[in-house]
């Protein structure tokens, strides 16, 4: 891309970023600039379950969990659409393509806005029975209500930054893709108390907040996109038409892949509301504990993906399997370490949001016991973020499916009947060791297989005719 004119603000992308140098830099770079700007956010949440605990209504925090499950829902529809941005125009760039890649990242965000603004509408429309279907009653299911019509609207608006963040990772500017999410956690966290305690609203003005946190981000992320890099086109009818083809072949399989854990998570609500609120709230603060705590995982499998994509692109599959294999080493090492600080702080986590005696003993059990297990989600986001960057987005769809049905339902079944509560988060979690271990395996015999040629990058099949990952294919052969 030729420069703008806008001096050393502009970096000039001669060439990708990410087909030279050891791999394990670019993951620890790009990983660690994510991180800031993803923990920012996850913290800012949980100060604001902190805050709206002070209020002393076990309504307001299980409300606080019911609407997380599905705003959950609703911004990994966003994330789903920014994983296609990413994927294809990180491959563009690898390949030298530099006007295939801004023409495929104005026609994304055009796609990312308007999808958005459709299921934002039906999800808005939906709101009351969704809470139903999670259990939400009385109280509860009021604030919650209140709550997500404020913030649903404003989908669009998140899609369109996340997948402006997408594209300057797939340009190698993690800078600039970390101010994105951390200037949606400063307006958040500075209008937090503000609205909830100044002006009295509460939980509404929790919801408020998050809308002009989300009006930041997209405000942040068209100064980078736009007016530093100039990596928008004019958009153009029939160039859109064109690109809607490889956008929603990727896109609509990320979504499917990515809202496969708020389904999951969503039963897991669904299960401890049997239990009462007071469970419910010791989920929300887990739901809240989990991003902080492993928010550098979520980052890395946003992270990889480009480097993954660039040198896909460039056809360097021996910097592909390295690049796995050094996004794993960071996930196991990183997961012990979180765990050791969660076992011996987690009196002090229950404590702080004055959680109640059923509530204090789920927090204590996730973690001390369960923790450690999280390890095989970070293995299992990150081959998904391989998958869609190596062109077979529905491998990830196969296994975030399979782990939330048949690696969830099952066990959480199980674990409720014979433990109750703590049985319900511990069947939610064994589900991703098997799935977890299976997504990694098969991620390694799909790259040794694109390496000798024997699956072609250059035309992709129909959905319907698209081989299975293994294991599924061996299970399938027998």
């Amino acid at each position: 891309m030729t420069s703008s004119g806008r001096g050393e603000d502009t970096p000039a992308f001669s060439q990708a970023k990410f087909l030279n140098g050891p791999t394990m830099r670019h993951i620890l770079v790009m990983t660690g600039a994510g991180a800031t700007g993803l923990m920012a956010i996850f913290l800012v949440d949980l100060a604001d379950m902190y805050f709206l605990s002070l209020l002393g209504e076990v309504e307001v925090a299980a409300a606080i969990g019911y609407a997380g499950s599905i705003l959950f829902f609703t911004t990994s529809i966003g994330i789903g659409l920014a994983i296609a941005a990413t994927a294809l125009v990180s491959r563009a760039i690898g390949a030298g393509k530099r006007d295939d890649a801004r023409r495929l990242a104005t026609n994304s965000l055009i796609f990312s806005g308007g999808l958005a603004a459709l299921l934002g509408i039906i999800t808005w429309a939906l709101v009351p029975y969704m809470l139903s279907l999670l259990g939400a009653e009385g109280r509860a299911h009021e604030l919650a209500t209140g709550y997500l019509r404020i913030v649903v609207p404003s989908m669009p608006v998140l899609a369109v930054g996340i997948c402006a963040s997408g594209i300057l990772r797939a340009l190698g500017d993690a800078r600039r893709a970390m101010y994105i999410t951390l200037s949606g956690a400063i307006v958040n966290g500075l209008l937090d108390p503000l609205f909830i305690f100044t002006l009295g609203l509460g939980v509404n003005g929790a919801a408020l907040a998050s809308v002009a946190a989300r009006v930041a981000v997209i405000s942040v992320a068209a100064y980078g996109v736009w007016y530093v890099h100039r990596f928008l086109d004019r958009p153009d009818f029939k160039s859109f038409c064109s690109d809607i083809t490889p956008i929603s072949r990727i896109a609509v399989l990320a979504i499917l892949t990515n809202i496969a854990t708020p389904v999951g998570n969503a039963y897991v609500t669904a299960v401890l509301a049997a239990f009462g609120d007071s469970a419910v709230a010791g989920w929300a603060v887990i739901g809240r504990i989990i991003p902080v705590a492993f928010g550098a995982l979520f980052a890395l499998s946003g992270a990889v993906g480009p480097i993954l994509g660039q040198n896909f692109g460039a056809n360097q599959y021996d910097r592909v399997r390295r690049g796995l294999t050094d996004a794993l080493i960071f996930t196991v090492l990183y997961t012990v370490a979180v765990w050791l600080i969660l076992a011996l702080s987690h009196s002090a986590i229950a404590r702080a949001f004055n959680a109640s005696a059923d509530a204090a003993t789920l927090i204590n059990f996730f973690c001390v016991w369960l923790a450690p297990l999280f390890g095989f989600f970070g293995g299992l986001y990150v081959a998904n973020a391989a998958f869609n960057n190596l062109g077979h987005p529905h491998y990830s769809t196969v296994f975030n499916w399979g782990r939330a049905t048949v690696g969830n339902i099952p066990l959480i079944y199980v674990g409720a009947y014979f433990f109750g509560a703590v049985g319900v988060l511990a069947g939610n979690m064994l589900g991703a060791v098997l799935f977890g271990a299976s997504a990694v395996i098969a991620c390694y015999r799909l790259i040794d297989q694109l390496a000798k040629g024997k699956i072609d990058t250059a035309e992709r099949p129909a959905l319907w005719r698209q081989p299975l990952p293994w294991p599924f294919t061996r299970w399938r052969n027998r």
